[in-house]
């Protein structure tokens, strides 16, 4: 992206993103020019370690490619400058943008001025620019000790990982802790006994006639115990006890930090973590909101002023109470304020779905940490029966005065949580009619399994990552396939409901879907194989107060009272002897379990990690006849048993022809399917392989061929439709193209099926950016901003912080030299007999 160009500009403003530059540029005049450097202009070289370790851990940073011609040109407009202002943004990692711009541009220290604001508004750039100050060199230490010993773990680690686990794995110092969570809690749940009570509930109706729910406040630990309650109850007079009203209220949550906006808008929004960091940077960028990377609480006295304000004309006096909250995250950083709107009578901003959605949610948190208590009337009944001494309990709340709840209510993790609702007028010893009572078995249950937003919770209670971490620890993970997102729906499990109606007790048996694990962070075999290695062996690193106390280290560094290189060094000389010993004394790790004896051969049966993941094996190392075959995607070596094993070595399975072809069923690395000639067609959800018979797979041959049949043509090219992962779409011509509700894709017409075609065609040649095609090399938009290079096999995805539109072929092929791999000579094969 360009800016508008200043022939003559007297001040060069550098900041690091294009959009940040267009805001920025709105508010000042023509003497200043504002450029973007699209992130860091330099860092750690990606093909070597980078690090002197010799030499006070002296790093060496290096311009990539892509940014030469970037950093040529700012050199050149910051040598016509009278002044040059570094604008990144005001934390640690902005402070280390800055101080590299400064190093690599050669700026002369009496033309360069260090300006930070956080909020990108007019008054604030003004504020800033009358305030300047120098590169601060205790927050750039800080950064530099972050990535120095974030990539000493890094490419000390992994090494060790690909000799003693698996090749093509890495470590790293928070992305390890974060995978032990989840491997312990995962561990938890497996050893989990579910234990059964049965809760009691009721239905009663007042004298006025008006009918509301109690509960029984104890449980009952068998159904025998439970029915003689029941019969108890048959024939029973009921009335209202002890009665209690009393006022209460509810005091509005702080503003957010980026730890409560990524868990509030995961909760209400239903956002992945890093999807919101992306929204917020957008919005900060255009100048919305404050800067959304802090661990403060804080709002500034104008915030709250400006709060009070719209909260007094828009709402009325009784609703504002200015409020200061005190920020309890360990280590909170730097004087950064919440996450706020930078104009408080902005209810409402309009932009595209999600934008307008997170601002909205951000508006109602800060106005409502601005407003007054809730007050509640709270109702607690006991009521009395005449043929037992237990009493039920019933508890209502009306809300008196709504304060803050008028615009917010922070959400919940709790699923059980139940809301209280409204009791109808009840007195003393008033007569009640029981018109049920129910009993219903209920099991204990585990631990839950950590969403994105509870993981990030859990992170910073125990003080491990900062603000700018936790999107990018959640992202490695699971890009690096150590932890997964479930699928799993759950399995039905049945529990008894016991129900005192008219005198008569009935028993029924219910079922539930339990065990669930959607959308919930799941390790991997991988995850747990690589964790249990590095805790047996790297006991520091992997250790939650160690993490927490670099943290510290980190945070005490950015205030200027511990010196870097000496933290480095402490941490050093205890790290590397431990890599050394690991690699020299450890044991290979490769998870495996042996599950018993091959009931026809005698031969033992395990299962383990092996070169392509997960995998089940008859006979032991010695074995000359061993038998491999891979698990399945839904299959864990952790909990596979003998029997599901056994069944791996039934496939594949030949089921017999169909019009010529033979007709094969078996596992694959995307799940089950059938083999039809060339053809495979996925199976199911939930449909074993082995239940498939000759006849199953005919109807999934047909169902298949029908579907696939062309629904129309376009330039004498069949077009055909399906419904993929990622919803229905069309296909021609070898072209995917997803069809969005604003068709009927039931009944596409020819002119819905060109206009879809039509447009994909545009946006493939709008989404080019160079085609070099002598060379073949191509750079294209991607999604979020982003672009990629294509060459061949070769695919490079470059940040939103790369301006692709810059790139030259010459800085391109150095790119793509870079990452293609290193011609390797054959290695003499082994044979290995595999089944």
């Amino acid at each position: 992206m360009r800016t508008n160009y200043h022939p003559m500009a007297k001040n060069l403003v550098i900041v690091e993103s294009p959009a940040k530059a267009k805001t920025i540029e709105k508010f000042l005049g023509s003497d200043y020019q504002v450029e973007s450097s699209y992130g860091h202009i330099a860092d750690l070289p990606s093909k070597e370690i980078g690090v002197d370790v010799l030499n006070g851990f002296k790093p060496k940073y290096e311009v990539s490619p892509d940014k030469k011609a970037l950093v040529t040109k700012l050199k050149g407009l910051a040598k016509s400058a009278e002044m040059v202002w570094l604008a990144s943004d005001e934390d640690r990692e902005g402070e280390a943008i800055s101080w590299h711009l400064s190093e690599e541009l050669n700026l002369n220290p009496n033309k360069t001025k260090r300006i930070v604001f956080h909020e990108i508004t007019k008054s604030a750039i003004q504020k800033a620019i009358e305030n300047p100050r120098g590169i601060d060199y205790n927050l750039v230490n800080a950064q530099q000790a972050r990535r120095v010993l974030d990539r000493l773990v890094g490419y000390e680690l992994s090494p060790v990982l690909w000799k003693k686990v698996k090749g093509g794995l890495s470590a790293g110092r928070v992305q390890s802790v974060s995978v032990r969570l989840i491997v312990e809690r995962e561990r938890e749940i497996q050893d989990f006994k579910a234990e059964a009570s049965y809760s009691v509930s009721a239905e009663f109706t007042n004298e006025a006639g008006k009918t509301f729910k109690a509960k029984l406040p104890k449980n009952f630990t068998t159904q025998k115990e439970v029915e003689a309650f029941l019969n108890k109850n048959i024939g029973a007079s009921y009335k209202v006890g002890d009665l209690e009203t009393k006022p209460t209220k509810k005091s509005p949550a702080a503003p957010f930090t980026t730890s409560t906006l990524q868990q509030e808008a995961a909760r209400k929004l239903y956002l992945p973590v890093g999807i919101t960091m992306q929204i917020a940077q957008r919005l900060y960028e255009a100048g919305l909101i404050t800067y959304m990377r802090t661990d403060s609480v804080n709002l500034s006295q104008e915030a709250m002023a400006a709060a009070q304000a719209e909260i007094t004309s828009y709402y009325g006096k009784e609703f504002s109470k200015p409020r200061s909250f005190n920020t309890k995250s360990k280590g909170a950083q730097e004087a950064h304020e919440a996450i706020r709107p930078t104009d408080m009578s902005r209810h409402t901003v309009p932009l595209e779905r999600d934008q307008a959605r997170l601002y909205e949610l951000i508006w109602k948190r800060t106005l409502a940490s601005q407003m007054s208590d809730a007050e509640l009337e709270r109702t607690n009944v006991k009521i009395e029966s005449n043929t037992h001494s237990e009493l039920f309990t019933a508890t209502g709340e009306v809300i008196k005065f709504e304060g803050f709840l008028k615009v917010y209510l922070e959400g919940n993790d709790d699923d059980e949580e139940e809301q209280e609702g409204m009791l109808p007028a009840l007195k003393s010893n008033e007569k009640l009619v029981a018109n049920y009572i129910t009993a219903t078995e209920r099991f204990s249950r585990p631990p839950s399994r950590y969403t994105e937003a509870s993981l990030v919770k859990k992170l910073e209670e125990l003080g491990i990552g900062r603000p700018s971490t936790y999107a990018p620890t959640i992202s490695t993970i699971i890009v690096r396939t150590y932890v997964e997102k479930g699928s799993f729906e759950g399995t039905e499990r049945k529990y008894t409901q016991l129900t005192l109606k008219e005198a008569e007790v009935k028993t029924q048996v219910l079922t539930e879907v339990t065990g669930s694990d959607k959308g919930k962070l799941v390790p991997t075999d991988i995850g747990i194989i690589v964790n249990d290695f590095l805790v047996k062996n790297f006991e520091t690193i992997l250790d939650y107060n160690f993490t927490a106390k670099v943290e510290q280290d980190f945070d005490e560094i950015a205030e200027g009272t511990v010196d870097w290189a000496k933290m480095m060094n402490d941490f050093y000389s205890h790290f590397h002897p431990n890599v050394v010993d690991v690699e020299k004394n450890a044991d290979r790790e490769s998870g495996e379990r042996i599950l018993g004896k091959h009931p026809v051969s005698g031969k033992q049966v395990s299962v383990r990690l092996g070169k392509f993941g997960p995998m089940a094996q008859i006979g032991d190392a010695e074995d000359e006849d061993k038998q491999f075959a891979s698990l399945r995607q839904d299959q864990n070596i952790g909990n596979i048993s003998l029997e599901e094993v056994l069944d791996l070595f039934l496939l594949p399975k030949q089921l017999g022809t169909y019009q010529g072809e033979s007709i094969e069923v078996n596992n694959g690395r995307f799940g089950p399917y059938v083999r039809f000639g060339k053809q495979f067609i996925s199976l199911p959800k939930g449909v074993e392989p082995l239940d498939v018979s000759l006849e199953d797979a005919k109807k999934l041959i047909d169902e298949k061929t029908q579907a696939d049949a062309p629904i129309a043509m376009y330039e004498n090219m069949p077009v055909q439709k399906g419904v993929g992962r990622f919803g229905p779409f069309i296909k021609w011509n070898g072209m995917f193209i997803n069809v969005s509700k604003k068709y009927d894709f039931d009944r596409l017409s020819q002119t819905d099926i060109n206009e879809l075609i039509e447009e994909k065609q545009q946006k493939e040649v709008d989404k080019v950016i160079h085609n070099w095609q002598a060379e073949g090399i191509r750079v294209e938009k991607a999604r979020w901003g982003r672009s990629v290079i294509l060459k061949g096999k070769i695919k490079i995805e470059l940040s939103k912080d790369v301006d692709a539109g810059a790139l030259t072929l010459v800085a391109v092929q150095e790119m793509i030299e870079k990452k293609a791999p290193a011609k390797k000579t054959p290695a003499k094969k082994t044979s290995t007999k595999k089944k």
